[in-house]
């Protein structure tokens, strides 16, 4: 039995052993239907025509984790954000973990997915909010949402301020062969409200995982969201990450995704304006060697005039590492007065990793700024031929240069203690102690 097969199979008994609204079973049953109908894609699809699954769907996956396994915070502590106070929300084999965990009902809610989605009292919030922003068309998103049931809740009503960092963290054990987890986040923020957001998927053994995530977003008049994605993962590990993004009048909402780790990595983000005068903003670093695959695949709908959208992506590539990036900024004919800024640079540190990148704009307004660029290319020996002269050693000479093409992005994280972790992580992957200034 494929995997295709078995999750079809899988989806009776899952809506038998969940406790589930009425109004779920139908949106699951059509989630599943699509899904049955499109399958996997495949690169003869459009949007992944450089990025096959065939590889990874050969690994027999358990679709539901058979028993739970603890976790010592001592052995994942290097994993979170321990360097300040922060809401946790932590999944073991994608099942919630509350001795590592750490959520709140005071003022704001932090908390699972699977109370938010099977009891009456937040009906009104998941009638209004689950499953409207993600697409009902792709076929891993639709997988998703026939199987949600746990992930992150978070909803932070008018004009709060998220007091400390939210981290939403999960680890998968080994404890089985091979493990597909499909993990669903549902992040609300009302008017005026702020909050930051730190994600990350963890293996913690060697052992095969496929991670199918869904996250959706929600920001109000004038809200404020910071997401950081953080994806240094092991080899043997494989993320299909897909976010959607609903920004309304002078919100402002980024996302940065820092991708290091991993075998497969699918980044899907799209955002959707629906008021005037917002910011969307997309930053990304990937940083990967060996038979690495990063796929970054964005989309900003501009929908609504006077709007501003910038996207900006470095990556770094080694050894036969291929990487992706599918950008579209997309302007309908009444998003007048748009300012859209599109960029992709790149860097190639060996003659065989790959870089496929395929900028676009599509545009039916004529009063707009918009823009989009691309670059491939090595590191400027002049640069490291004037360090080397100053008696900086060639590797040191090579982080260094790297580090300040990757600087623009780094220097947009605004947690001061995730800023100095993730420098710490490209020193590692540069291979170099270097005290960076921050």
């Amino acid at each position: 039995m494929d995997l295709k097969e078995k999750l079809l199979s899988s989806f009776m008994a899952f809506e038998e052993r969940i406790d589930v609204l009425s109004e779920l079973h139908d949106v699951r049953t059509s989630a599943i239907k699509n899904f049955e109908n499109k399958g996997f894609p495949t690169k003869k699809d459009e949007a992944w025509k450089y990025t096959s699954l065939n590889a990874i769907l050969k690994n027999d996956f358990t679709v539901f984790s058979k028993e739970e396994n603890a976790v010592e915070f001592n052995h994942v502590k290097k994993y979170f954000l321990h360097e300040v106070d922060t809401y946790k929300v932590v999944f073991i084999d994608g099942v919630f973990s509350s001795h590592l965990s750490s959520t709140t009902h005071d003022g704001i809610d932090v908390c699972l997915m699977s109370s938010a989605l099977n009891k009456p009292k937040y009906k009104m919030i998941i009638d209004t909010y689950f499953n409207q922003i993600a697409s009902k068309d792709e076929s891993l998103t639709s997988l998703n949402t026939a199987f949600a049931n746990e992930g992150a809740y978070i909803h932070i009503p008018k004009s709060k301020v998220a007091d400390k960092p939210i981290e939403i963290m999960y680890f998968s054990t080994g404890n089985e062969a091979a493990l597909l987890v499909q993990p669903r986040n549902l992040v609300i923020v009302g008017e005026n409200s702020h909050v930051q957001i730190i994600e990350r998927h963890q293996s913690l053994t060697e052992n095969p995982v496929l991670t199918n995530s869904v996250t959706e977003i929600y920001a109000q008049k004038r809200a404020i969201v910071d997401y950081y994605k953080i994806q240094n993962d092991t080899l043997e590990a494989n993320l299909i990450d897909n976010t959607y993004v609903s920004q309304k009048q002078e919100s402002h909402v980024s996302v940065h995704t820092f991708s290091f780790g991993g075998n497969l990595t699918r980044n899907n983000l799209n955002f959707y304006h629906f008021g005037e005068h917002l910011t969307s903003t997309l930053n990304g670093i990937t940083i990967i060697g060996e038979k690495q695959h990063v796929d970054h695949y964005t989309l900003v709908k501009h929908s609504t005039p006077n709007c501003e959208s910038f996207q900006d992506y470095k990556g770094i590539y080694s050894d036969r590492s291929t990487g992706v990036f599918n950008g579209k900024v997309y302007v309908e004919k009444e998003a007048q007065k748009t300012n859209a800024f599109q960029k992709s640079n790149n860097i190639l540190l060996s003659d065989k990793a790959t870089i496929n990148a395929k900028p676009q704009l599509e545009i039916f307004a004529d009063d707009v700024k918009c823009s989009h660029g691309c670059t491939i290319g090595q590191l400027d020996e002049t640069a490291m031929f004037y360090m080397q002269a100053r008696g900086i050693p060639k590797k040191e000479a090579k982080a260094l240069l790297m580090y300040a093409f990757s600087n623009a992005v780094i220097e947009s994280i605004k947690i001061p203690e995730l800023k100095q972790r993730i420098t710490k992580i490209i020193a590692t992957k540069l291979g170099v102690k270097i005290g960076f200034d921050l």
